[in-house]
């Protein structure tokens, strides 16, 4: 329940609503406007390049040296970005922050990024999807890439003050998510309604769970 429902403070309860997809609470770190069905790629590493593997120091000796590396990270992470682009990926959902560099490219390519998803929004977009986060590319950034989702919109929304991101997935279950939208004048009212939907919703569950003969 609380990832399919937002509260939004400030407005009146008439102007609640219930609208299809999740709504993240969150903007765009970048923001591409696509047509039609997209494919949304699922990471929860940071896609920029490392220059060395974990445990592994690195050491720069030359300022030449340091710009060299920073032109190798920009290269990598243009061709992960081209790739991503080419496979048609148009949403990026990440579990991390990811770097400037990252949503440079991203912009430079089309690509829609959504950063800080939290572990219980992955998992509820992996149960509607049927899909599991990407592996990290490391140095294979040209493998084929099978583990993308399908979105049918990808928009932003203005809840009150705040920019959110909504978007519809194609469930691969009987399952279809809608977002409540719950507005009132203060948070306190709508922390009520919301404690009380959910109670209402527990209820419902209980009185339909199918009993075991």
């Amino acid at each position: 329940f609380a990832e399919l429902h937002a509260a939004v403070a400030g407005l009146p309860v008439a102007s609640s609503r219930v609208l299809p997809g999740l709504v993240l609470r969150r903007d765009f770190a970048a923001y591409c406007p696509a047509g039609g069905e997209l494919r949304a790629l699922l990471v929860t590493e940071p896609l920029r390049p490392a220059l060395a593997a974990p445990g592994v120091e690195f050491v720069v000796d030359s300022e030449g040296q340091y710009r060299a590396s920073l032109c190798w990270i920009s290269r990598r992470t243009e061709a992960l970005m081209s790739r991503l682009q080419s496979s048609n990926i148009k949403l990026l959902l990440s579990r991390v922050k990811q770097d400037e560099v990252v949503i440079h490219y991203a912009k430079l390519y089309g690509v829609s990024v959504v950063e800080c998803l939290s572990s219980e929004e992955m998992a509820l977009i992996c149960e509607i999807t049927g899909v599991s986060p990407c592996a990290p590319f490391g140095d294979n950034i040209h493998r084929e890439i099978t583990e993308a989702a399908v979105a049918t919109f990808c928009r932003p929304l203005l809840l009150g003050s705040q920019r959110c991101v909504h978007i519809g997935f194609t469930s691969v279950s009987a399952f279809q998510p809608h977002c409540l939208i719950l507005c009132g004048p203060v948070a306190g009212v709508n922390e009520q309604h919301a404690a009380a939907l959910q109670e209402a919703f527990t209820m419902l569950q209980q009185l339909f769970k199918t009993v075991d003969q």
